[in-house]
């Protein structure tokens, strides 16, 4: 999979800020909308408080390790699917998490079919696509145009 385009789609999506921020439910928050765990170094810090670059990389680099093996857990096959369904999927993981992004079941059947329009169907048939219209309007073409 493309890791940079995959970045340059979530900076897109998620921004990137080089402090700490709430997200819009109130986490604490920085780079590409990295979630500040207990095990951060960031961890307590002050809203506002600087991170530097290289800290939102490598942020940033774990949190698609993570989202790359939640992928390959929730679809088997994963690494077959087209380079376009990865990096929608991927984009998903990360903007919801595996618990969340498994309840897509409706989805899963049409890409475990590569029943493009169906799983596109499915995506617009949910509460996300309601709530990151923008996101998922964009996210939702690219898997249509696989068909």
């Amino acid at each position: 999979m493309n890791l940079e385009q995959l970045r340059e789609q979530l900076e897109i999506d998620e921004g990137v800020k080089y402090e700490v921020y709430n997200d819009h439910l109130g986490y604490a928050t920085f780079g590409v909308g990295h979630l500040v765990l207990e095990s951060d170094e960031e961890h307590g810090a002050a809203l506002g408080t600087p991170v530097s670059e290289s800290r939102v990389i490598e942020a940033f680099e774990q949190d698609c390790e993570n989202v790359l093996r939640d992928c390959d857990i929730l679809y088997e096959d994963f690494g077959d699917l087209p380079e376009e369904a990865q990096q929608v999927i991927a984009n998903m993981m990360f903007n919801m998490g595996r618990p969340r992004l498994s309840k897509f079941k409706g989805m899963k059947r049409g890409v475990d079919s590569r029943n493009w329009h169906a799983a596109a169907d499915e995506m617009v048939d949910s509460a996300w696509y309601r709530q990151v219209t923008n996101r998922a309007d964009r996210l939702v073409e690219r898997i249509r145009a696989l068909a």
